[in-house]
């Protein structure tokens, strides 16, 4: 009785076909349904579930596709693959077709960045260098076209796979979007939701080709080199200060920093001057009729005050050599202590020759009337 009730059982397996697939992995999104020869018999029952859908495909070419169901497989739901097949009459015995099952859950928190900094040509700082990243979430919109242009006979295709490919594409899409975007430097770090936005609709056709559809993009941060943000705030800064030409700001620093050199030159003395002089330039070249006047029954805007005033630096000479630049009160300590004396040769920034110290307008108090009697013989 028992060996007869096992040969029945075995019998109604062998008649009974069911085509489905669990994921444990959470990885897959494209797996082969492995049978025998890929025979499977009429009448054979496929399950689909929730974020799925089966795709058969007869000797490479795309079948009949189904979606979240329960289907018993026979000519009436098996309508393209009747055709491939030249059933006019039904099947009973057995055919051949793969089974692929698509994952069509939504993909989330995908990471991308870029490898290599992307080049930029900004109006004001020439070319720069910028490095991005960020996550992107996508699905199989299209499980046939997806199958068949990008899984082909893999058995089965890892979330890893294609992500590797929509890297490069992203990273690829997003150098063109923000070249073509043409924003101010400082601009793409402080806009990154609708530069997001923007390159989502630019990927979005590149991704539909293949059967994927990008369901998020998000650009969390874009970055620059240290020595340029320092610019940038800086240049920001003075562009408050209604100082427009970036040339000018750097031509500001290239004479402050020759006005720093210690050598004690004629030159460095003249850096310094000229410095002071493009300081004072600059500083005129600020609107006065920028501040805005205050409404009727608004108190007026704070005072700025004025620029720090210039101090004029002297250049002298002394036994027989040239020393300086020293402020006005160190000169007259040098003529009090005299190192100096009248008749010694002094020079500053707008004068065409060297002239001795009586001779100045302004120094010209040192003389007083208790200049010392020349030094004995």
């Amino acid at each position: 009785m028992d060996l007869f009730n096992e040969i029945k059982k075995k019998l109604s397996h062998e008649f009974i076909d069911i085509i489905e697939w669990l994921d444990n992995t959470n990885e897959t999104i494209v797996h082969r349904f492995e049978r025998y020869q890929n025979e499977i018999k009429n009448n054979a029952k496929l399950i689909v579930r929730e974020g799925q859908t089966a795709v058969f495909i007869n000797e490479g070419q795309l079948a009949d596709v189904f979606k979240a169901g329960t289907y018993t497989l026979n000519t009436q739901n098996l309508p393209i693959l009747t055709t491939l097949k030249g059933w006019k009459y039904g099947f009973d015995s057995p055919f051949k077709a793969e089974v692929y099952f698509v994952n069509t859950h939504l993909f989330t928190d995908e990471k991308w960045g870029t490898k290599n900094p992307v080049m930029l040509s900004d109006e004001r700082f020439g070319l720069v260098e910028i490095r991005a990243f960020g996550t992107y979430s996508f699905r199989i919109s299209d499980p046939g076209k997806f199958v068949v242009d990008v899984v082909g006979t893999d058995g089965n295709f890892t979330n890893y796979e294609i992500n590797e490919h929509l890297k490069s594409l992203i990273v690829t899409r997003f150098t063109d979007t923000v070249g073509e975007a043409n924003l101010p430097i400082e601009l793409y770090a402080a806009n990154t939701s609708e530069l997001s936005e923007t390159c989502q609709e630019v990927m979005q056709p590149e991704f539909g080709r293949v059967g994927i559809e990008l369901e998020r993009f998000y650009i969390e941060n874009v970055s620059m080199p240290e020595e340029l943000k320092k610019e940038i705030f800086e240049y920001s800064r003075l562009d408050k200060l209604d100082m427009v030409k970036l040339s000018q700001f750097k031509a500001a620093k290239a004479m402050e920093a020759a006005a720093k050199n210690e050598g004690g030159t004629a030159g460095a003395g003249m850096g310094m001057g000229m410095g002071f002089v493009l300081a004072q330039q600059m500083g005129n070249m600020m609107n006065p009729q920028a501040v805005q006047q205050p409404f009727a029954g608004q108190a007026p805007p704070s005072a700025v005050p004025p620029p720090m005033p210039v101090q004029i630096q002297y250049y002298y000479a002394a036994n027989g050599q040239q020393n300086g630049p020293v402020p006005f009160d160190k000169l007259k300590e040098l003529f009090a202590s005299r190192t100096i004396n009248r008749d010694s040769l002094v020079w500053k920034q707008g004068m065409q020759n060297w002239t001795a110290l009586k001779e100045v307008e302004e120094l010209k108090s040192f003389l007083g009337g208790n200049t010392p009697p020349p030094l004995p013989n």
